[in-house]
């Protein structure tokens, strides 16, 4: 039975759970359609401040399931671009979607899963948890855009080695190169996730958009267009409702109540 997305809402914070424990939560197209719409849904819906992505169980994502790729290997190239871009578009979805995005990391992250959990805004993982490009091992070359995601976030060197070795990687060790934001005991990576989504549901859903848009698009543009497009950002957050209620909180020493 192929993996399928589960949904569900804690307060402002939407958890989509990637599930299949007996594939370790391998990929398919039905769970990566759902992830695509629901987070389409979670784009409209103002109540949704943030989405946390976890894995069922044990393991966070496998990537790939392994008998599906030889059963499109032997149909022939053209279902397997039909997977590959539909992983694509879930992925891009994920960059694209204007409230923050955290990874809940247990157990293993491995090939595209890894992917997965690098196109999210921030990564919360366990103790335990392994990070993975499995590609090299197989013949193969990433997909999902872990070469991009690594190459944004570590020198080349570090990333090639990724790539190449197809070697597991801890959580620890993904802390101090700056990708992964937080280590949790084992078992603790949603509930520290969630804690933290909460925290960002908090702040002026406008304001995130623009952090979110401003940093994405900072490596594509030169210091006079960054810099133009920082002030662009700013006024337009000034003159936003909830830049009169941040200004308005501040001067009068309460807690502001962004809409």
């Amino acid at each position: 039975m192929p993996s399928e997305l589960l949904t569900e809402r804690h307060a402002a914070v939407l958890v989509l759970t990637l599930s299949d424990p007996a594939s370790r939560n391998s990929l398919s197209h039905q769970a990566i359609a759902a992830g695509i719409e629901a987070l389409n849904v979670a784009e409209s819906d103002p109540q949704i401040r943030a989405v946390v992505l976890r894995g069922d169980g044990a393991h966070f994502c496998a990537g790939g399931n392994l008998q599906g790729l030889l059963e499109r290997r032997a149909a022939g190239p053209p279902a397997q671009v039909q997977m590959i871009e539909h992983l694509h578009q879930f992925v891009e979805a994920l960059h694209a979607f204007p409230k923050p995005v955290i990874a809940a990391v247990e157990g293993a992250a491995a090939g595209a899963g890894f992917s997965l959990a690098l196109a999210c805004d921030l990564i919360v993982a366990a103790e335990d948890a392994r990070f993975i490009l499995s590609h090299a091992r197989l013949g193969l070359s990433p997909d999902g855009g872990a070469t991009w995601s690594l190459a944004q976030a570590l020198p080349r060197a570090l990333a090639q080695q990724l790539v190449w070795l197809a070697e597991p990687v801890s959580a620890r060790q993904l802390h101090q190169w700056g990708v992964v934001g937080w280590v949790t005991d084992n078992g603790q990576a949603l509930a520290e996730a969630l804690r933290l989504a909460q925290r960002l549901a908090e702040l002026a859903p406008n304001a995130i958009a623009s952090g979110k848009e401003l940093v994405q698009q900072a490596a594509n543009r030169s210091l006079a267009q960054q810099l133009s497009a920082e002030r662009d950002h700013f006024i337009e957050n000034l003159f936003h409702a909830n830049g009169a209620e941040g200004l308005a909180a501040f001067t009068g020493k309460r807690r502001a109540d962004f809409r």
